[in-house]
């Protein structure tokens, strides 16, 4: 996916199990959130971020949506942990990772695997790619000044 790309309209099912489509957010700005996992270091703090400062985004017409591929249960923990505000979705066969082209190869501490690249697309109120903050560009402890930009 690139900027001007329509966004595809099953975006997958949240921590529920719910169906999640991107006619849910007709008229609002989504904020798609890919990440790697949950209860890891970055991705807490990138997600705490989003918590902290949700009511601007919603103040500023932004919806928040995050996608990695752990399971809906995992999930479930991990918003009940950090009490965030918003739904996760469970990408658990990488679908959507990999539509958005953000499940790649990643090498870390020597080893080569695939997996997420941190990457978030901001999607109009029609559904149309706005903007993509990348993995290179996003800080995680400020990730939603990056996005109110």
């Amino acid at each position: 996916m690139k900027i001007g790309d329509k966004a595809p309209e099953l975006l997958g099912v949240n921590q529920q199990g719910k169906e999640i489509k991107l006619s849910d957010f007709a008229g609002k700005k989504l904020v798609l959130y890919f990440y790697p996992k949950d209860n890891t270091a970055g991705c807490t703090a990138e997600a705490c971020n989003l918590r902290d400062n949700y009511a601007d985004l919603q103040a500023a017409g932004y919806e928040v949506l995050g996608v990695s591929k752990d399971s809906e249960k995992t999930h479930q923990n991990f918003i009940a942990k950090q009490s965030l505000p918003f739904e996760l979705i469970a990408d658990t066969d990488t679908t959507l990772n990999q539509q958005f082209g953000v499940w790649a190869e990643k090498t870390m501490c020597g080893k080569t695997s695939m997996g997420t690249l941190r990457t978030t697309f901001i999607i109009d109120e029609n559904g149309i790619i706005a903007r993509i903050i990348g993995p290179k560009e996003i800080k995680t402890k400020v990730h939603a000044s990056q996005i109110l930009v």
